[in-house]
């Protein structure tokens, strides 16, 4: 099952541990279940600690592996073959549960040893979402932690019984004791705060009491990152505030254009990014979403939507963009229920099925290219007479059977159920006639919109887009305000684009506070 390169570097890891480890399997005689053995003896075979027993509880899925500690009885379950994007969540389950430290804020375990209620997390997953991971080492890291928590992995492919009996057609998707608890990205923080209602208050009075920053940058993505280290190279005194660090960049799974590196992959970015803010005095705050700005005697303060004030001397403005929406009848009401966002992490749950794409730019094409090779049939609807993708793309499409590419069609709307999506209608804008389409999902690419609603209360000047109108240097129409990144006016979205617009807003910062310390000095001098 694991390779011998594979397995030297998982020996090496395994030698850290200090408690045994029992890996409880369940099986049944498909080829999943041989596939789920395999490892089982494999991990095995790699250190003393491990040891392979059937699972005596007869209602456990097949195939699964339970990662459970004889000695701290907690248990973490894998129901299919976490291999792919999960392969991480299962060696680093090994490891918390062999007595290997978990790298989680000492203030987060220690919040999770003091739960003391019944906790059954159940996370579906697709092997190809690269979201999924992070919701279930969150989760892993708590059952590792208490053990009257428990969370399971759950291969929604593999499982597709109780994904149509429970209609999840988006991942990752949460369930807590039974009940819907979240869907998609969610961190360890907003769990802890979902499941422990003091710690939000208890957070927001932690980040009140801060000092005061010398640059403080808002958005965690690669313009915030970039702004973050080259304040920090300065000596300024440097935060992040982001609701997830990465941002769009973590969503993405093939980078090719970034240059200096053939190809990576979001999350490999965004974990290097991450890496690399952290060589530096910067005090990342995960988890939180800028709520208002306002500015206080020529400096400012964020608020944040727990209630948490922040104070700095300026600031970065760098919140990026999200996925536009239709914005159709429906579209709404089967968000997460067949309408979706990410093909590479909700594209396997439709097997089979027929879907469509809405938008033939780039995103639309090479999302429509990705789910031929799963779905039965893709129809790509594009607004415009002509399609923006790139031509290599648009021939690839072509080329594939089970692509039909409709031009001029405007959708109107997401039909349904009541549970699920079951097609959508859309006008042909030649003809002016009204067509409808049967359909099991709805991938929605059609652009970005930028993450500025918070500042339309302030005095900050945004364009007729909600974009952050930002000059050369990245200042805004605010002293001390600059901006980068995809929320600005910035031409081209790109990752590279948005990491110079960062380095750029930071250095414009630093020239702003170069220059008002002086200005300040003067003013004490002639008084």
């Amino acid at each position: 099952m694991l390779d011998n390169n594979i397995k030297n570097q998982l020996k090496s890891h395994f030698e850290s541990l200090t408690q045994p480890v029992e890996l409880l399997i369940a099986l049944d005689d498909s080829k999943k279940s041989a596939e789920v053995e395999s490892l089982a003896n494999d991990l095995a075979s790699l250190s003393d600690k491990f040891t392979v027993v059937t699972n005596p509880d007869t209602s456990a899925r097949r195939p699964s592996m339970v990662v459970h500690s004889p000695v701290k009885n907690t248990h973490i379950t894998f129901a299919g073959v976490p291999m792919g994007h999960e392969f991480t969540s299962l060696v680093l389950a090994l490891l918390h549960t062999g007595g290997h430290a978990s790298k989680a804020k000492s203030e987060d375990i220690e919040q999770i040893q003091s739960l003391d209620q019944e906790l059954n997390f159940e996370i579906y997953i697709s092997l190809s979402c690269q979201t999924c991971p992070q919701v279930v080492q969150a989760l892993n890291t708590m059952a590792a932690t208490n053990s009257k928590i428990k969370a399971t992995m759950i291969d929604g492919a593999l499982f597709q019984e109780e994904v149509e009996e429970r209609n999840i057609l988006a991942v990752p998707a949460v369930y807590l004791n039974g009940e819907p608890f979240s869907q998609g990205a969610l961190s360890l923080t907003d769990i802890l705060n979902k499941v422990d209602s003091k710690g939000a208050a208890r957070q927001a009075a932690a980040l009140s009491e801060k000092d005061e920053f010398d640059v403080l940058v808002v958005g965690g993505g690669p313009a915030g990152a970039s702004a973050a280290i080259y304040s920090a190279r300065k000596g300024l005194n440097t935060g992040i505030v982001a609701e997830r660090f990465g941002g769009q960049v973590a969503d993405t799974l093939a980078i090719e254009n970034f240059i200096s590196v053939k190809a990576t992959e979001g999350p490999k970015l965004v974990a290097q990014l991450e890496e690399h803010v952290k060589e530096y005095d910067v005090d990342v705050m995960h988890n939180q979403r800028a709520a208002g700005l306002e500015r206080v005697n020529n400096k400012y303060e964020i608020t944040l939507e727990n209630g948490a004030t922040l104070k700095a001397k300026s600031l970065v403005l760098a919140t990026g963009a999200r996925w536009r929406e239709m914005n159709v009848p429906g579209e709404q009401e089967y968000r997460g229920h067949g309408v979706a966002y990410c093909p590479h992490c909700d594209g396997p749950l439709f097997k089979g099925k027929p879907v469509a794409v809405i938008g033939g730019g780039n995103s639309g094409i090479e999302a429509a290219i990705d789910l031929a090779n799963i779905v039965e049939h893709v129809t790509v609807l594009e607004f415009a007479d002509t399609l923006r993708a790139d031509e290599v793309l648009i021939r690839k499409a072509n080329s594939l059977n089970n692509i039909t590419i409709i031009k001029n069609a405007q959708t109107t709307e997401v039909l349904g159920d009541g549970k699920k999506v079951t097609g959508l209608t859309y006008t042909d804008r030649v003809t002016g006639d009204s067509k409808a389409l049967t359909l099991a999902g709805i991938f929605v690419q059609i652009g970005l919109i930028p993450n500025t609603e918070w500042l339309k209360i302030s005095d900050l000047e945004l364009s007729k887009f909600g974009e952050i109108l930002v000059d050369a240097k990245g200042a805004t129409s605010l002293p001390g305000v600059y901006g980068a990144g995809d929320a600005t006016n910035t031409p081209f979205k790109q990752i590279i684009i948005a990491m110079g617009s960062g380095a750029t807003a930071s250095l414009g910062a630093f020239d702003y506070l170069i220059r008002n310390s002086e200005e300040s000095e003067q003013d004490k001098t002639a008084a």
